[in-house]
């Protein structure tokens, strides 16, 4: 899940280490190892860390350096976005790379484009061979998962990089709303199940003041641009939105049988953005929504004076109000299921795999020593052990075995393990190892039955996103990850992307807010997309995506 922190003045390098007894410093090609006075190989890591994170006192890094003789010498970020990638790409292009990057997908992640290229350069260091020889748990992963070797495999047949594999069901239905029950209860009204059944719920909540204050303070709907789906939930009922990335980032193209399309120009999603200006129009949708950061949200749903939000379109309820509030305030959201649009359509995005970036890359800074050491630590990652004890820390510090009456978050699994609600903080890795949290992993975790506690958030979620399965499109789905652009192209077609999304997530706020009419000006949105290079950006995946059926056959 996204957590945005305030940007850091500079990059700070973690931990003053006294390298007594060094076999050599390193070259400017990586050869040399890098020991310390009790025989660890000494490893350079660059690595995003929240507030309450000291990576050099954490406990799985003692555990991890002691397990692998590993002395880590931390390059650390925040876990704001922009500035951890600007900071990677200085250390890249100024050639003051680490040994290793060690990434989080929804911080910053290496695309594939980037991949293939710091790998035709040389600097990402191929593991496909460090894997076979040394990580037997890593290798059955590969062989096992289809999808993950093909995301994981370079189309030169080299592994440069590895992604997460995190199974996390709910991010794979990203497209929720959730609203507040509570009012509906209060003003009689149902469930809403169509897009005029949510119309009239918002302008319940707008006029018939459900908070009870006196005051017309309610919002009807908002949200923040960080972790927005609101356009992605109601184009649902309308066009099959489709998700491009980690937590709901959305993609530009879908599947009509075997050719690459884009839905962004079709008349069903000119009606839903219709329908959304609309809402917008008549003040449903705070304005606010498309402008203001998370924190600003949070303080919404946070308002000591009132609850004031009456729906929200985000992944989980702690994107904006605090869960165990005092009040109970956060109680009263539950999630709506996807709505049926005019013409019967009701779609939800699939994001599959949530995790899409890649995460873990040795670079030719690396000694021998430092790869191998690195590749058997990530190794131990990919066990349930592993996970455990990356994810939440040491066992009776982070987590316990179950116990008699515990149920897990799949009532039908027998359960593995139970995260410690009161663990203390910098005890775990947490989001940096999720390499192989499968579904049956995490779903052996034991959760308290009741969802409306923040230790039930887990099974809150589960329950939630049943409503959802089974309203994606698979047949519309385009497979990502596991289509790689020819890499003498990808740097046109990231350009291209990054131009085209920017051309209609203008264009789409234009419409919603006004600022443009959209039985006027649709045509010449639709030619500008083509000028913009729509046209070269279908060309370009469609010929991935030949290639990659033709691979699979």
């Amino acid at each position: 899940m996204r957590s945005t922190m305030s940007k850091m003045a500079a990059l700070a390098v973690a931990g003053t280490l006294a390298l007594a007894a060094c076999s050599s410093d390193k070259s400017a090609q990586g050869a040399a190892n890098e020991t310390t006075a009790d025989g660890k190989v000494v490893i350079d890591t660059f690595t995003p860390a929240d507030q309450n994170t000291n990576l050099d006192t954490n406990q799985v890094t003692k555990i991890m350096s002691d397990r692998f003789k590993i002395q880590f010498r931390w390059q650390n970020t925040t876990y704001d976005a922009g500035p951890a990638k600007e900071k990677r790409q200085i250390a890249l292009a100024s050639g003051d790379y680490p040994d290793l990057f060690f990434l989080i997908p929804w911080v910053d992640a290496f695309t594939q484009a980037e991949v293939l290229k710091l790998g035709q350069q040389g600097v990402a260091v191929p593991l496909e061979d460090l894997i076979k020889e040394n990580a037997p748990n890593i290798q059955k992963a590969l062989d096992s998962n289809k999808t993950y070797k093909e995301m994981s495999t370079a189309p030169d047949g080299h592994i440069y990089a590895l992604p997460q594999w995190a199974d996390c069901y709910h991010c794979t239905y990203p497209d929720k709303l959730w609203i507040n029950s509570a009012w509906l209860k209060k003003l009689g009204l149902q469930m809403p199940k169509t897009t005029d059944d949510l119309r009239k719920v918002l302008q319940a909540f707008k006029t018939q003041d459900p908070n009870g204050n006196g005051k017309a303070d309610e919002i009807p709907m908002t949200t923040d641009v960080q972790d927005s789906s609101l356009i992605a939930y109601l184009m649902n009922a309308f066009a099959y939105d489709p998700v491009g990335a980690n937590n709901g980032v959305r993609s530009l193209i879908t599947l009509d049988g075997d050719k690459v399309v884009t839905p962004v120009t079709s008349p069903q999603w000119k009606e839903g953005l219709k329908y959304i200006n609309s809402l917008y129009k008549e003040g449903l949708i705070d304005q606010a929504a498309f402008t203001q950061n998370a924190a600003a949200l949070q303080a919404q749903g946070n308002n000591p004076k009132a609850v004031v939000l009456g729906s929200v379109p985000v992944l989980w309820p702690g994107i904006f109000v605090q869960l165990d509030s005092k009040d109970g305030r956060d109680k009263q959201y539950d999630a709506v299921p996807p709505l049926t649009g005019p013409e019967g359509k009701s779609y939800t995005g699939l994001n599959y795999p949530t995790s899409t970036g890649y995460t873990f890359m040795l670079t030719n800074k690396a000694s021998k020593e430092a790869q191998v050491a690195a590749i058997k630590m990530l190794d131990y990652i990919y066990t349930d052990e592993g996970q455990m004890i990356t994810n939440m820390g040491p066992e009776g510090v982070g987590w316990t075995k179950p116990g008699p009456g515990d149920i897990a978050l799949d009532d039908k699994v027998k359960p593995l393990y139970k995260p410690k609600q009161d663990a203390p903080k910098n005890i775990n890795w947490g989001a940096l190892g999720q390499y192989n949290n499968t579904l049956a992993y995490r779903n052996a975790q034991v959760v308290p039955a009741d969802i409306y506690t923040g230790a039930g958030l887990e099974r809150r979620l589960f329950q939630a996103t049943k409503l959802y399965e089974g309203h994606e499109d698979k047949s519309q789905w385009f497979p990502q990850t596991s289509v790689w652009p020819d890499p003498s192209l990808s740097g046109e077609l990231a350009t291209l992307q990054t131009n085209l999304n920017n051309y209609v997530n203008q264009n789409q706020l234009a419409f919603i807010t006004g600022s443009k009419n959209i039985d006027t000006e649709w045509d010449a949105y639709v030619k500008g997309l083509d000028s913009t290079g729509m046209t070269r950006y279908l060309e370009i995946q469609q010929q991935a995506y030949d290639k990659y059926k033709a691979g699979s056959k």
